[in-house]
């Protein structure tokens, strides 16, 4: 999967016309012939895919372009930290959020506050993290004066984006922790448990919550993987020297190993994080395990 990802996106580079060297006027033929050896590009377009494929398969994504003397391996392991703190953080403040407001959402189905936190939900899949963040900026940055708007710094300057990263995924969480356990609640061995006389949080946090989490787990995945890779508007937004900041500077100066390097080392991590999910299913709900 992640080799297929990778093709695609060495195809999606060739094919975009320009390249790294291009500027506004134009090489003479003798240096960017010599441009061209230099980095492998006056090889048949065969040779060099079969070149950055053996790379990629080694875990050797090459040197940078636009970054001289820099691998792409050295960029990631100096700024995947930022987005790695970053993205934990917002993930974390999501569960907390998205847990609580759906399990209650469930428990107290058709309340005022089923009604209200499912707005707030919905309005959370709504406000698209590019216009939150300058929000947040203007209320609490230059509105209020308490909170730094942007750079990475302490704790303080951590907060409004690990918020604007969080809302979103807040709101996928309750959505799909409501619907999760409204179903189990209607299980079966739900009833059953109740009818032994067990407590009703022992029902709610023994037997109904493991089930119920289950579609926040396959969510947790590909979303955990996400926010670690860096998420690209938030970083730029915020300044903050993630992954996603460097792959947008990537692109932009048509750096093709720091961006093959980057898609290779997200598509790995989702891998990864979707097989753990895949693994955790068989110990929240046994059925899964026997089936």
């Amino acid at each position: 999967m992640a080799l297929l990802v990778v093709t695609l996106t060495w195809g999606l580079i060739r094919i975009a016309p320009g390249n790294f060297y291009s500027s506004e006027k134009k090489l003479p033929p003798a240096i960017e012939a010599n441009i061209k050896k230099k980095y492998g590009l006056d090889k048949p377009w065969y040779t060099q895919y079969a070149i950055m494929m053996g790379n990629i398969l080694r875990l050797d994504f090459g040197d940078s372009l636009k970054y001289q003397g820099q691998s792409v391996n050295e960029i990631i392991r100096r700024h995947f930290p930022y987005s790695a703190t970053l993205g934990i953080l917002a993930y974390i403040l999501a569960l907390f959020l998205g847990l609580t407001a759906g399990i209650i959402a469930a428990l107290k189905q058709n309340s005022a506050f089923d009604y209200g936190s499912m707005s707030l939900a919905m309005l959370g899949l709504s406000v698209p993290n590019f216009v939150l963040g300058p929000i947040l900026v203007l209320v609490f940055a230059i509105g209020l004066y308490i909170l730094p708007p942007a750079r990475w710094g302490g704790i303080s300057s951590l907060v409004l984006p690990v918020i604007t990263l969080a809302m979103i995924y807040a709101a996928y969480i309750a959505r799909l922790t409501r619907a999760g356990m409204l179903e189990v609640m209607r299980s079966d061995y739900i009833r059953t448990a109740r009818a032994k006389g067990l407590p009703e949080w022992k029902v709610l946090l023994k037997h109904a919550l493991r089930g119920g989490i289950v579609p926040v787990v396959s969510f947790t995945g590909p979303a955990l993987a996400s926010l670690l890779a860096g998420t690209v508007v938030v970083e730029k937004v915020f300044a903050i020297p993630g992954l996603g900041n460097i792959f947008i500077q990537a692109v932009l100066n048509r750096d093709e190993p720091l961006i093959l390097g980057i898609v290779a080392f997200l598509s790995i991590l989702i891998m990864i994080f979707n097989l753990a999910v895949d693994i955790s299913y068989g110990f929240l709900d046994p059925r899964i395990r026997y089936e």
